[in-house]
């Protein structure tokens, strides 16, 4: 018989998972505590549960655990961990200090298969899902070394094109009795699966971060392939419909690329956009790869952009390019050691 890895329960199916070895459901939550707070890598560690108790699970179950293989750091305090997965499968996390905080983005996928133009992951097209496991192994991995305080759902991969394992693990990183993250903390991104959409808002309360990129369907059909099958006007309308709790919002994504979308006419349609539902614009200067025609736009029009936004009250930050030094954007590092 197969061993069930426990990592890929959340807290609801482990109690089922007892309960149908007629032992208490309470038990359940003691496993979680021992491995999402105090990091138990056997069985035999958890003390509280009886030997006998033990024993049956390590006949039944197991529990997987991630060492990256690579870890860069940047001059500027960034971390790019490269994960071997069990197949032979690599994803990669990176860890963005930032005054008092930290944000640990996570991949879902083993490279993806939307295909946006600016993107490297998507040279790398498709191989698998991560599995629920996998997912919340990226987070006990770096939160051996190092202090998490956020998480984005922002590496390899389109996280709402894997939700049967994003949403347990969401489920596991925000559970009280597993690794204990605000919902405030905790931040799923997507290039704009509109069913899905309306599906995770279902069934967790997370923040939402969509990748716009574009203002116009003639630019986003070509820069991002997903546009055709969900135009513009059906992402808005999908936007507008995603559940919020009081004083939140959904995170704009907007990658600028010189002579593509980085112009006032855009700036406007953008405004004109977000102000259908409570967002704040997240400006990302292109950053330039081997392989790719795109161009960085320039500071100029970066802050042009970024002031007319400004100037029409809505909530923008341009986001700083953080670890040029290590490879730290999304699939540079795989890429990089794959070429080698």
């Amino acid at each position: 018989m197969e061993k069930v890895d426990i990592k890929n329960l959340p807290l609801h199916d482990l109690e089922a998972l007892i309960s149908g070895q007629g032992k208490e459901r309470y038990r359940a939550k003691q496993i979680f505590k021992w491995l999402y707070q105090k990091d138990a890598a056997s069985f035999a560690e958890m003390t509280n549960l009886s030997r006998e108790f033990r024993d049956e699970l390590e006949r039944t179950a197991c529990i997987s655990n991630l060492e990256p293989e690579v870890v860069e750091v940047s001059g500027d305090g960034t971390k790019k961990f490269l994960f071997r997965l069990a197949d032979g499968n690599a994803v990669e996390s990176v860890l963005i200090p930032d005054e008092d905080r930290t944000t640990l983005c996570i991949s879902s996928q083993v490279g993806c298969a939307m295909g946006c133009e600016f993107c490297l992951t998507g040279t790398f097209r498709l191989t698998r899902n991560l599995t629920t496991a996998e997912i919340v192994n990226q987070v006990c991995a770096v939160k051996r070394q190092d202090p998490v305080r956020n998480i984005v759902f922002m590496g390899m991969g389109e996280p709402l094109a894997n939700l049967p394992n994003v949403i347990p693990a969401l489920k596991i990183l925000t559970d009280p009795d597993g690794m204990q993250f605000s919902t405030r903390k905790v931040t799923v991104s997507t290039a704009g699966l509109v069913p899905e959409m309306a599906m995770l808002g279902r069934e967790v309360v997370i923040n939402l971060a969509v990748s716009f990129n574009a203002t116009t369907d003639e630019v986003r059909d070509r820069i991002m392939p997903i546009n055709r099958r969900y135009p513009l006007q059906e992402l808005l309308a999908a936007c507008k419909a995603f559940p919020l709790p009081s004083r939140r919002w959904i995170t704009v994504e907007y990658v600028m690329i010189r002579d593509i979308n980085d112009s006032i006419e855009d700036a406007k349609r953008l405004v004109r956009m977000v102000s259908h539902f409570p967002s704040k614009v997240n400006l990302i200067p292109f950053n330039e790869h081997e392989g790719c025609a795109f161009r960085q736009p320039t500071q100029e029009s970066i802050d042009r952009f970024h002031k007319f936004l400004l100037d029409k009250h809505v909530t923008v930050i341009t986001r700083t390019s953080r670890g040029g030094d290590i490879s730290a954007a999304c699939g540079q590092l795989r890429g990089r050691l794959e070429k080698r």
